[in-house]
């Protein structure tokens, strides 16, 4: 089994290979891969509050395109979308999955994705978890963790796909 994974530094993509790990030059690949490959993007900690990243960024994607779908226990409607409890409760096929939750709740999220047969797990900058990556690559899901959405879109600069 071959799963790309992103981290950190954008030097680096992590590459598991029958159980090593290896490092490439390069995780840009994984990265423009999960950007131009899906136009819906499901948001796990979505806010209501604009003065927060879990905001702001999907405002950003919203406005460059991607439709956004998000999930949140505590409120009703986000950016101007039906906002769902967990990701269980999404009525439609979950592809691309954005995490702004801390990195202790990251393994249940990933759970959660695998679970909502879910394909890229993206865990926004300043979370990480070797749980909820060991998780995705388990469940053959795109991984990326400490990394901003907005800010890949913005330096690669690639719109939505379609």
């Amino acid at each position: 089994m071959t799963t790309a994974v992103a981290s950190g530094s954008p030097r680096y993509l992590r590459q598991l290979v029958g159980g090593t790990v290896g490092w490439m030059a390069d995780n840009d690949e994984i990265v423009q891969r999960i950007l131009t490959s899906y136009d819906t993007i499901t948001v796990v900690g979505a806010s209501t509050d604009t003065a927060k990243a879990a905001h702001s960024v999907p405002a950003h994607m919203q406005q460059h395109g991607w439709r956004i779908i998000p999930v949140n226990p505590h409120a009703e409607q986000i950016l101007g979308e039906t906002v769902y409890r967990a990701l269980a409760d999404v009525p439609e096929q979950v592809g691309l999955v954005d995490v702004f939750r801390p990195s202790l709740q990251t393994p249940d999220v990933a759970r959660q994705a695998v679970a909502a047969g879910a394909t890229a797990l993206w865990l926004q900058l300043g979370i990480e978890s070797a749980e909820a990556r060991a998780i995705a690559e388990g469940g053959g899901l795109l991984y990326v963790e400490d990394r901003c959405l907005f800010i890949e879109q913005r330096r690669l600069g690639l719109d939505v796909p379609g």
